[in-house]
């Protein structure tokens, strides 16, 4: 209790004032700390003052700045006038270290900042916890304490800045070694189809992709299986000493289906057993067993389901961020990108969804993950006589389409058939049999969009007993 009475707010004066010193004595130097602090991190209400004033002159370049320039900038501050005016500024210079490293000022300066938000969040939430109750539920007042820190998260975010092309070429040959060291096969997360990896080089880090299709093509049910297989291969890599795992820790927000439901999906798949016996519990002795068995092998996934409805993209990417420092989550599957709901209400519901698009585009940059969003299609798929879709399906396809680096979809043949059969014995009813037969458990993935390659159609073997997708090779 002692130490406490001597604890306070953190900031460091000598910190500001060698900072503002060296931006005195080389002005270029601003270039490289404006995406890093803003008058707002200086604790000192004079040094941010100062800061503003340099920033807004360096932007303008109205004047070279020096203690004469800025003095005659700010010559009315009170604050300045207080502290000598001119000699104060003079003594900033004289403050300047000789080899001065600002962004390392920066970034200390930019810290400290966050510390002293996160202190003052921490009084409120205590404050408000501790008064009477009020309109405001607990709930409310969560809520209010996730926008808040999300708030400082966001204004925390500072980018590296321009590469040299060199660093650039660095990092292009590491994810070539990367490839490498998977058995050059795929550079990112396996999705645990060859095709699709193939094609796209598995999941790649920092890339937004699309999974799409009418309902009861089988959307969920794909991302569920990548979701599975990216976490389950990830342990047997891990298991077998690999360097490079292709697989990666998965968070699925599940905004549709509740978490049990995600689950008995999935053991559905790997038991093989019928998904209505799932749900009925109507197992045999034998079945039991081994859906006992799976469940057990099954429980050491590190595959995190967030069930939570109305869920913001806020609440998404904060949950997100957590996960990954936590768990290092490798992958982030959403089910499905219309039911996500905008930080903030706009006139319509193109631009809320271009809001969503556009900050989970910013999450997979932000984390270096793959981000698989799930999304419905327009209705104008089945009023064609050709229902395979096409990037214009996409709901409010503008900013989807926009933001994706991948979009695909998901189509089953089958599923329109059965609701097209024509009169026994007429001559459509014999061709109807023989397209039935052809499509019978096979589907479609569509590579529509791929920003980073090409385009393809994907074939593909479903299996609607156990909601499983799977390679045609591996089914022949």
């Amino acid at each position: 209790m002692e130490q406490d009475a001597y604890r306070h707010v953190p900031y460091d004066i000598e910190i500001e004032q060698a900072l503002l010193g060296s931006l005195l004595v080389d002005n270029q130097a601003l270039e490289r700390v404006g995406s890093l602090i803003k008058p707002e991190h200086f604790y000192d209400p004079l040094h941010a003052r100062i800061f503003e004033t340099m920033a807004q002159a360096f932007e303008r370049g109205s004047f070279v700045l020096t203690p004469l320039t800025l003095h005659a900038a700010m010559k009315a501050d009170p604050g300045l006038v207080e502290l000598g005016g001119i000699a104060y500024l003079a003594s900033l210079v004289s403050a300047a270290p000789a080899m001065p490293n600002v962004r390392d000022y920066a970034r200390i300066l930019h810290d400290l900042a966050v510390r002293r938000s996160l202190i003052r969040i921490g009084e409120d939430i205590v404050n408000t916890a501790y008064e009477a109750p009020t309109e405001k539920g607990p709930q409310a007042q969560i809520q209010q304490a996730e926008k808040a820190l999300y708030a400082v998260s966001e204004s925390s975010k500072y980018g590296e800045g321009p590469l040299e092309f060199h660093e650039a070429l660095r990092r292009a040959v590491q994810s070539a070694e990367a490839a490498q060291k998977r058995g050059g096969r795929i550079s990112g997360v396996t999705s645990g189809f060859t095709d699709i990896d193939n094609l796209l080089g598995g999941l790649q880090p920092s890339d937004l992709l699309i999974l799409a299709g009418r309902p009861g093509m089988g959307k969920t049910a794909l991302g569920t299986n990548m979701a599975f297989h990216a976490a389950r291969t990830y342990i047997q890599d891990i298991e077998a000493g690999a360097e490079m795992p292709r697989g990666a820790p998965v968070l699925f927000f599940s905004l549709e289906m509740a978490a049990q439901q995600l689950s008995a999906r999935i053991l559905a798949e790997q038991t093989e057993i019928e998904m209505w016996k799932i749900r009925n519990g109507r197992f045999s002795e034998s079945e039991w067993e081994k859906f006992v068995l799976a469940m057990q092998d099954l429980s050491t996934l590190p595959l995190y389901i967030d069930d939570t409805g109305g869920i913001s993209i806020a609440q998404i990417a904060a949950r997100a961020r957590r996960l990954k420092r936590e768990k290092n989550i490798g992958v982030i599957i959403i089910d499905y990108l219309q039911l996500v709901e905008p930080s903030r209400r706009a006139e319509n519901r193109v631009q809320e969804i271009t809001e969503v698009t556009k900050g989970l585009k910013a999450l997979a940059k932000e984390l270096n993950v793959p981000v698989l969003a799930l999304s419905q299609l327009s209705r104008g798929v089945d009023s064609r006589d050709d229902k395979r879709p096409v990037l214009s399906d996409l709901r409010e396809s503008g900013s989807i389409e926009q933001d994706a680096d991948v979009v695909m979809f998901v189509y089953r043949e089958e599923y329109y058939l059965k609701s097209r059969e024509p009169d026994p014995g007429s001559a459509d009813h014999a061709k109807w049999l023989e397209k039935c037969e052809r499509a019978h458990r096979r589907a479609e993935v569509l590579v529509e969009k791929h920003r980073h390659g090409a385009t393809n159609k994907i074939e593909m073997y479903f299996d609607d007993r156990f909601t499983r997708f799977s390679s045609l090779i591996a089914e022949s």
